[in-house]
């Protein structure tokens, strides 16, 4: 990656950033406290600003920028003071940090009327070389020292699929990655299907990467809770799902439920997390799937990685603005691994065990211990943050975005991002308190789940945009005006992918990761391409290597099983295998080529249609019946179309021999473009 000329990515600012510590005799400070009033310590341009003695307390830690010539205020204030830090009202000291010794205890006074003087300790320290944000578009460590050992199993495993007569070269062995959309219990339960089969075919063991969005992260959280679960059979995981599935959830909002979700966000607040609507729904959503709290954490699933065992982890998010801008006009891609927690536009990630600690100019200030994995689902499945442009955007014709913001992302440099705040703009008579209503009306997202930003500080200057590697992911008209962006924004809010593209594949899209195939696994009801299409879209106006997704409006009507897509004038474009949720053959065939009796001819009905369908989005209870003829149709479907997928990745194999574009055959029951 190349080097940021503002100065930030080549350790210039970052070397600026100092630590003060400030110690009070804390016996003084309780009695004081005893007299109402409170020792006030306050350096506003530093990461804590306001920090308040309490009855515990003696020591406080404030982190800034030398370059900004902080300085230190301390006042003594009644506590029924307003918190106003130019008040005359109390004793105050004003200490300029330029004038402090770094590395030495200086001990100052602070005058008190009528009173003996209270005596603090201040030190100054310089901050560490080291970030605790990793700034770079390589793959981590972890993650190259994992891949070497996948690599290892996924040769193996596609000389025994595939019948090679000899052992794959390095070079030679494919990326596989599954990419698995979203839709609530629907995904869950069809994704594990679809697993089942491809564990039944041996192509788990070929597969490098596997991500999932909403829906399809409870799947892989479950999971990857077990050190082997691919090398086990996943019947027992499914019969603990089924049981989840089909059980009444009435009691979810007990008296004895809701005196646990009370006590739960009591200690998350005390201990420093912030406190929102999605960390209750997050509690829910785990008596909902387990019926108990969980002690797993995200980083607990490093043990299933350790040898390469099973496919590398990936799941996805949006951070998007918490006003003023709809879902459409600002995202950013997010991902969550065992390993790390990235925004990739900017090269930064943290490791996971460090997400919602709070951070300042790419240092962890405040430690907050690991969430546990709970925490982290709500906001993968964060479906409460939808503003009202948001779907005036979905209730209007998607084609129509498209162009629309195909022609932003040309015209960008044109652009003012005042010019682009709303889509629709408030009636000519609405001025002043009218407007703003209107626009909070509009803009403004309800229940909003927030995370410390670990970006937060990072002053990225305007040349930013000219580094290579950040046009790659520019994707919004607010990417040319960096003094909008999420380094400057206090907090992170993150929302479901399904409000711009329901994909998880944004992190398969970064070059690094070399990915040759892409099984995509699509959940959706209604046009089973439309994720796909845009994603498509999404990649040509982003110039990422990407096959078109053309299809005809009588493969829409009665859409097959199968569809691949690849694209000949571009091998870096990976070979997309799509299995979209439909129920083609499955009708008639309970198994690939063996037909049901009349008396099976039920089990092979299985409801997709998008307006009365028993997996509807909404919908918290599948019957046992409904579950397995979702399952078994997702089964069925990959099953089905096993020699495709040979022929797909032994292509992949060739493709990588001969490092030369090459031809896929075509099979009479999957589509090709």
């Amino acid at each position: 990656m190349g080097k940021f000329r503002s100065g930030i990515l080549d350790g210039k600012n970052s070397r600026d950033v100092c630590c003060l510590e400030v110690q009070v005799d804390i016996n003084e400070s309780r009695k004081y406290l005893k007299e109402g009033k409170n020792l006030v310590l306050t350096v506003p341009e530093s990461h804590e600003r306001i920090q308040k003695t309490t009855e515990d307390t003696d020591t406080f830690y404030f982190h800034c920028v030398k370059a900004w010539e902080p300085v230190l205020k301390i006042r003594l204030q009644k506590v029924s003071d307003k918190e106003d830090e130019d008040s005359n009202l109390s004793d105050t000291l004003t200490v300029p940090l330029k004038f402090l010794p770094v590395g030495y205890k200086v001990k100052i006074t602070l005058p008190v009327r009528n009173n003996v003087p209270l005596y603090l300790y201040l030190q100054l320290n310089d901050c560490t070389e080291k970030l605790d944000v990793r700034l770079g578009y390589d793959l981590c460590r972890e993650e190259q020292e994992f891949l070497l050992k996948r690599k290892r199993v996924v040769a193996s495993a596609l000389k025994r699929v595939l019948h090679l007569e000899r052992d794959l070269h390095g070079h030679e062995v494919p990326v596989i990655a599954v990419m698995a959309t979203g839709g609530g219990l629907r995904a869950m339960s069809a994704m594990f299907g679809h697993l089942i089969a491809l564990q039944k075919l041996n192509l788990l063991d070929c597969v490098t990467y596997v991500t999932g969005a909403s829906g399809s992260t409870w799947t892989l959280a479950d999971l990857y809770e077990h050190a082997d679960w691919s090398q086990k059979s996943l019947e027992g995981p499914l019969k603990a799902v089924k049981e989840q599935v089909t059980k009444c959830k009435l009691n979810l909002m007990s008296i004895e439920h809701l005196k646990y979700y009370h006590k739960e966000l009591a200690e998350r607040a005390k201990a420093g997390h912030v406190s929102s609507f999605t960390t209750l729904w997050s509690l829910v959503q785990e008596m909902f799937l387990h019926e108990r709290p969980r002690k797993y954490k995200l980083t607990d699933q490093r043990k299933a990685l350790e040898h390469g065992q099973n496919p590398l982890p990936f799941y996805s998010v949006l951070n998007v603005k918490e006003e003023k801008f709809s879902t459409f006009r600002f995202r950013e891609w997010a991902e969550f691994s065992p390993y790390e927690v990235a925004i990739p536009k900017y090269g930064a990630s943290i490791p996971s065990e460090y997400f919602d600690s709070e951070f300042f100019m790419g240092r962890r200030v405040k430690k907050l211990p690991e969430s546990r994995i709970c925490y982290l689902e709500g906001l993968w499945t964060n479906i409460f943050t939808r503003n009202l442009l948001d779907g005036l955007y979905w209730s209007s014709n998607s084609n129509e975005f498209w162009e629309r913001w195909a022609k932003d992302m040309v015209d960008i440099e044109k652009h003012s991002p005042e010019e682009d705040i709303t889509v629709i703009k408030p009636p000519s008579c609405l001025s002043g308190k009218l407007y703003e209503m209107f626009q909070d009306i509009m803009t403004k997202r309800p229940l909003l789940g927030k995370s410390h930003n670990f970006l937060r500080g990072l002053e990225f200057h305007k040349d930013y945009i000219r580094q290579r590697k950040f046009i790659e992911w520019k994707d919004s008209v607010l990417d040319a005006f960096p003094n909008n962006l999420t380094p400057l924004q206090k907090y992170l809010c993150l929302i479901d992918v399904g409000y711009f593209i329901n994909t998880s594949g944004a992190g398969l899209f970064k070059p690094e990761r070399n990915v040759d195939v892409i099984i995509s696994l699509d959940y959706g009801l209604g046009n089973v391409f439309k994720q796909l299409e845009m994603t498509y879209k999404y990649c040509k106006i982003q110039k990422i290597p990407f096959p078109k997704v053309d299809i005809s409006k009588e493969e829409e009507m009665n859409p097959k099983e199968c569809y691949v897509f690849s694209d000949a004038e571009d091998p870096r474009a990976p070979i997309v295998i799509h299995f979209p949720l439909v129920n083609d053959t499955f009708k008639e065939f309970k198994e690939p080529g063996v037909k049901r009796s009349l008396s099976e001819m039920e089990e092979g009905k299985v409801n997709l249609d998008n307006n009365c369908s028993p997996y509807y989005l909404i919908r918290l209870i599948y019957s046992s019946e409904n579950f397995d003829k979702l399952v078994n149709l997702s089964t069925y479907n990959i099953l089905n179309n096993k020699d495709l997928l040979l022929q797909t990745i032994r292509s992949a194999v060739e493709r990588r021999r001969s490092s030369r574009t090459w031809n896929l055959p075509s099979y009479s029951r999957a589509g090709y473009r």
